[in-house]
């Protein structure tokens, strides 16, 4: 059995979004690949093969969405103490060592985008802020090997839809 993942509201509708558009673009390939099939020779048919290869491509990401979906938990809003860091809580923090202020929005291990400021639960910096409230300091072991001090400035939930 694949492990549980955990999942803001957003992260999930965008894995079934993606399965649904999925879903669809295998129907088209299987007309491509139909129409391919209709000029013959297969043996020296590019369009056969492409279309072959884009089919296995989209049949295996569905079943690996349809498993992500499966051992999915998604966050309920409402069963959370929303003053402290959880999965789904935008924080702002400020680095005590440098001074510089951050974002960061924090997600399930599957959502994270770091340029975005989406950190993921598991991350270093991730894990020692669950937990945490507004002023409280906290000491983290970057994957570097340094240490690095913040103090949450803010902790709120992130707008769901």
């Amino acid at each position: 059995m694949a492990e549980m993942k955990t999942y803001t509201p957003a992260g999930y509708k965008a894995l079934q979004d993606e399965l649904a558009d999925l879903k669809l673009r295998f129907i088209e390939v299987k007309e491509e690949i139909a129409k391919a099939r209709s000029y013959g020779d297969l043996s020296e048919n590019s369009e056969y093969d492409e279309a072959k290869n884009e089919e296995a491509k989209i049949n295996l990401r569905i079943l690996e969405l349809e498993d992500m979906i499966a051992n999915a938990h998604v966050i309920d809003e409402s069963e959370i103490d929303h003053t402290k860091v959880s999965v789904g809580s935008l924080v702002d923090v400020k680095n005590t060592d440098t001074g510089a202020e951050k974002h960061y929005h924090i997600v399930g291990s599957y959502e994270t985008d770091p340029l975005a400021g989406k950190i993921s639960d598991q991350s270093a910096i991730g894990m020692a802020l669950l937990g945490a409230s507004k002023g409280e300091k906290i000491t983290v072991e970057l994957p570097n090997g340094k240490i690095a001090h913040f103090e949450v400035l803010d902790v709120r939930r992130a707008a769901t839809n």
